[in-house]
């Protein structure tokens, strides 16, 4: 899913670094622009709370908009003095959980959440960040919970918002779709308008409406051309639609993202163009480097690349499983029932299945796929 808006003991498996063997081996590329900040704000950082936060947000919207997840630990090494202090600053707390969240650290990233709104009952920012935490683990009820909170501190569309996008997910997509669609953009507080865009584009998606999807995605894309999340959902729309070439266009300079990468290649696939295999070849590449790290952000796409790339339906179920485990969203699930039936296991994916009956979910992209909504 798009973003919504922008310590206790926890023990996380650390990968044994990587050395490179050859002092010539490329290990990354940096993205024109990309810098640090300078050492003499981070020196401040080091003191100030206000200026931790702000450089961290800034280093965590520099991961979102690259796609690079070095930023991430920058803005890690900002707030690490804020929350190893005791009592740790809620505020680090609750940007510190947004960091896990993206790693995929689900459940480290809610305790910090618990633990910074048992300090701070009414941060809207923690419950919205815990409303997302939990729609992506598939526990709706709970998220619903997180949502409804936000009614005593933030306007009535932000709560909207929240509250649509997970009855969307759970047995409501056409009512939800309509409160969202005729929800007035007036009335939403500009940062949080490119979210009403996404959640209407994901909706659109579930509902077989491809072509209202590309609209909603367009018009997102147009207020936040740096959101990764709904270029790759756009993207994804044009390939369904036979739209190969303007993926090209749509991607082309956000090759270093592994998600935009796997989208660039199915592209060329599609077009027949011979660039396919140079395109497969880094994507490999990359997922082998994640591998090294111990990094299992990008499973989903992995799968996806392993099913419809290198045609390994056995592997990309083996995969789309470790993913599962992880995260629940409606991406996730499709990629399952579609490595299941290619690997001819559809047994595999009977959590799956369970999981899409017990929250009456409707995706128009499961039918073709024979399975129970």
């Amino acid at each position: 899913m798009g973003s919504l808006l922008t310590l206790s003991p926890i023990s996380l498996a650390v990968a044994a670094p990587f050395l490179p063997t050859d002092e010539h081996q490329v290990l990354a590329e940096l993205p024109p622009g990309a810098r640090h900040s300078p050492d003499s704000v981070r020196a401040l950082a080091l003191g100030r709370l206000d200026i931790s936060l702000s450089l961290a947000q800034l280093d965590i919207g520099r991961a979102r908009s690259l796609g690079d997840m070095r930023f991430l630990g920058y803005a890690e090494a900002a707030l690490d003095p804020w929350i190893r202090q005791r009592p740790p600053a809620p505020e680090a707390l609750i940007l510190h959980a947004t960091i896990l969240q993206s790693r995929h650290a689900f459940d480290a990233s809610l305790v910090e959440l618990d633990q910074a709104l048992a300090a701070q009952p009414e941060n809207a920012q923690a419950w919205l960040t815990r409303a997302t935490v939990l729609r992506v683990l598939g526990r709706y009820p709970e998220a619903l919970s997180s949502c409804q909170h936000l009614a005593r501190s933030v306007d009535a569309a932000i709560t909207t918002l929240c509250i649509e996008s997970l009855r969307g997910l759970s047995g409501h997509l056409n009512e939800a779709y309509s409160t969202l669609a005729a929800l007035s953009p007036a009335l939403i507080r500009p940062e949080a308008r490119a979210w009403r865009f996404s959640e209407l584009g994901e909706m659109a998606e579930r509902r077989g409406e491809d072509e209202l999807a590309d609209r909603w995605f367009s018009e997102g894309l147009s207020l936040v051309p740096g959101d990764l999340y709904m270029r790759a959902a756009r993207a994804d729309v044009l390939l369904r639609r036979g739209r190969a070439q303007e993926v090209l266009q749509l991607l082309r300079g956000y090759e270093a993202s592994e998600p935009l990468l796997l989208r660039v290649t199915l592209a060329h696939r599609a077009l027949r163009d011979g660039d396919e295999h140079a395109a497969a070849k880094a994507l490999a590449n990359a997922f082998e480097l994640e591998a090294q790290r111990g990094d299992e952000v990008h499973r989903r796409e992995q799968a996806r690349f392993l099913l419809d790339v290198e045609t390994n339906p056995s592997r990309a179920l083996e995969v789309a499983l470790q993913n599962w485990r992880t995260q629940r969203e409606p991406e996730d699930l499709l990629i399952l029932f579609r490595a299941a039936a290619a690997a001819r296991h559809p047994e595999a994916a009977a959590a799956a299945s369970q999981f899409v009956q017990i929250n009456h979910m409707e995706d128009a992209r499961l039918k073709p796929l024979g399975i129970a909504q």
